[in-house]
């Protein structure tokens, strides 16, 4: 990840501080013995009534009358549960929901995907399942919780107005739509929804992404466990926590083996990333946003890394201004405004240009 967002309070957290309360206060508190009832709901007002008006009113919405049903059916099913095997989804749950320390990799942290329910828990882990995929974005439309929890367009625009980069910290490439537009980019689930319970409405896990990043090169992978390889093991790693207070640099840098560079390949194209304090959150982002193939593809591109390269050897030469005045105002305006024009790599390319001799004026 090239640079962390700033996590920006809002309303639309009360959704998650509703699913709090129905785990930690409905569902862990079901082997009492207590009918389902909407007076379960009494340390939470607000709550209570939500689940009344979705229980009990003949006008509600069929999606409002499956989330009641869903909350009492998973009830009875966490009724079975020893107090053992409570205990468990506590630490499952508040792991889930811990995003910092997964992103670290903090053994303190005991995460748990459906993979890792379901066995034990088959029944109760395809109900979990269906619940908590179906909370995003399909119930937060619906007019009793909106008017407790607000509106998604409007946190985004709130976000946006706080993390005013525009592009995708993700990739550094694409923009994302700001304040001033319309639309609006997708939330990304960064522990993925289909793999992960517990934490699909929550903002801690909630990341805006361009298209790209979001659907066609991350989809689901999952950032705290390695792809299978070959003896089909899997191991934790350590991720980019996307609301982290500490800032930090990417370095990027390209070394060329082809000095055509009109006829330049990926294979032709070597990266290196640093510094070497994030090494393990760098595979993991290089890894699960396919960044090497993206950027090799943009420092091949007719109108990416062969512009740059025209900018220098027809441009300003027919300005008869040197390549070295050219690199030295790029590194002032990539220093000052990396993401622009995309200005952290087109600097790292030409460099590796230079490098390679293509600058040099011969005689």
């Amino acid at each position: 990840m090239l640079f962390p967002y700033t996590y920006v309070p809002h309303q639309m957290e009360r959704m998650q501080e509703f699913i709090d309360f129905i785990f930690r206060e409905v569902w862990c508190r079901a082997p009492i013995g207590l009918v389902f009832h909407p007076d379960l709901f009494d340390g939470n007002p607000d709550l209570k009534e939500v689940m009344s008006e979705f229980g009990f009113s003949a006008t509600t919405a069929e999606r409002g009358k499956a989330f009641y049903k869903d909350v009492k059916a998973i009830y009875e099913l966490f009724a079975r549960l020893s107090p053992q095997e409570i205990d468990q989804f506590k630490q499952w749950y508040q792991g889930n929901n811990d995003l910092e320390k997964v992103c670290a990799n903090d053994p303190a942290a005991q995460i748990a995907r459906y993979a890792d329910i379901d066995p034990a828990h088959p029944q109760l882990g395809g109900k979990l399942s269906a619940f908590f995929k179906g909370l995003y974005p399909s119930m937060l439309g619906l007019a009793p919780l909106r008017a407790k929890i607000g509106d998604i367009d409007d946190h985004f625009k709130t976000f946006m107005q706080t993390n005013r980069a525009g592009k995708c910290p993700f990739c550094g490439i694409n923009d994302l739509l700001g304040e001033y537009h319309s639309k609006r980019d997708a939330y990304d689930h960064y522990l993925p929804k289909a793999l992960y319970p517990f934490n699909s409405i929550n903002f801690h896990n909630l990341v805006p992404a361009c298209h790209h990043c979001n659907s066609s090169y991350k989809t689901s992978k999952d950032i705290a466990f390695t792809q299978r390889d070959p003896a089909r093991l899997v191991h934790r790693r350590k991720a980019f926590y996307p609301y982290s207070g500490i800032h930090h640099t990417i370095d990027v840098t390209v070394d060329l083996k082809n000095a055509d560079l009109y006829h330049l390949k990926p294979e032709d194209v070597e990266l290196q990333f640093g510094p070497s304090t994030f090494a393990d959150e760098i595979e993991t982002w290089k890894d699960v946003y396919a960044i090497e193939q993206r950027y090799k593809a943009k420092c091949c591109g007719d109108y990416d890394g062969k512009y740059w390269l025209m900018q220098i050897l027809d441009e300003w030469r027919a300005d008869n201004r040197p390549p070295a005045d050219y690199l030295t105002t790029l590194a002032r305006q990539a220093s000052r405004y990396p993401f622009a024009e995309c200005n952290f790599l087109k600097k790292a390319f030409l460099d590796g240009c230079e490098r390679i001799g293509l600058f040099v004026t011969k005689t």
